[in-house]
């Protein structure tokens, strides 16, 4: 046994991870969360936002590439990005990335975090929060929306999830919400987010989000990857109106990348058309959920 400090991660109520700190560089609460970000040997540093591990240094780019790319490849010149949340200013960088953005818009409602990610986190964002094409917004991402006209391309969606009944963060994952972001999307645009752990035994979130944002958008694809600091496989979604957002010809978004001379670390063509390719109990609970979140009845983690 290692002794010294440690963090325990509940990751279900059944199963709780261990992880050993090597030091404790922030911690604190800002106006909407408990925040703690401590080293460690394998995975760096690691950023806790009320008791969830979000991301950490040496794995981060993995969530971010998987997060970001399938999205912003899909469209085929992508101008206009609105960033929902991505509080630590990796999801910018790697939208920055593309060539092609004019401008990134990034609304995150937790100023505090921002400028903890900006001072402690420099792996992450990269001075991405200082390029020109970049504009921050302090603000809740759906008072936003419904406030401003200004319409995207692509519409990345980084948040927590929904975890607790009291968590303001289940109001964005609702129908509501999706049809109002659909409402924001140029023609022929794509929405990206992040949707969840793949743990079909203890959580419905993946299947409950799919399911919802079918209600909002004619096309919606799941995917999946390995996030090694998770320890698990996390889910992601695209969606759009105009047409199937995984559904290319052979050697399409291999041109995309190279074209856009994408240095990504994690990502090849191949790899990321692989990530569509669901296991068959996956696309079984797909299939069979019903429950749709809506703004009167809003599915959150924890809920009977």
């Amino acid at each position: 046994m290692d002794y010294g400090m440690h963090f325990l991660e509940h990751i279900t109520p059944y199963e709780t991870l261990l992880r050993r700190l090597e030091r404790v560089i922030a911690s604190g609460r800002t106006q909407y969360q408990d925040y703690f970000l401590f080293e460690t040997k394998i995975f760096g540093k690691v950023l806790v936002l009320d008791k969830d591990v979000q991301s950490t240094e040496k794995d981060e780019y993995i969530y971010h590439e998987t997060l970001v790319h399938p999205a912003m490849l899909a469209h085929p010149e992508p101008k206009g990005v609105l960033i929902v949340g991505g509080g630590e200013g990796a999801t910018l960088r790697e939208v920055l990335k593309h060539p092609t953005v004019e401008r990134a818009v990034m609304v995150d409602i937790d100023r505090e975090l921002v400028e903890v990610a900006k001072a402690h986190m420099p792996e992450w964002h990269q001075g991405a929060f200082e390029d020109p094409r970049a504009v921050l917004v302090i603000e809740d991402a759906r008072a936003y929306l419904e406030r401003q006209s200004e319409t995207y391309d692509v519409i990345l969606i980084d948040l927590t999830d929904p975890v607790g009944e009291d968590n303001p963060a289940k109001l964005l994952y609702t129908v509501e919400f999706y049809r109002l972001v659909k409402s924001r999307l140029n023609p022929g645009g794509v929405m990206g987010m992040q949707a969840g752990m793949i743990l079909l035994n203890h959580y419905r979130v993946h299947p409950v989000v799919h399911r919802t944002v079918r209600e909002a958008f004619r096309y919606v694809r799941s995917y999946h990857n390995h996030i090694p600091s998770f320890f698990l496989n996390f889910g992601f979604l695209l969606a759009s109106d105009a047409f199937d957002p995984a559904a290319f010809s052979e050697g399409v978004i291999e041109a995309r990348i190279r074209e856009r001379g994408l240095a990504l670390r994690h990502l090849s063509s191949h790899y990321l058309e692989a990530m569509f390719v669901l296991p068959k109990d996956l696309q079984e609970a797909l299939e069979a959920e019903t429950l749709v979140s809506t703004d009167q009845n809003p599915f959150y983690l924890g809920r009977p």
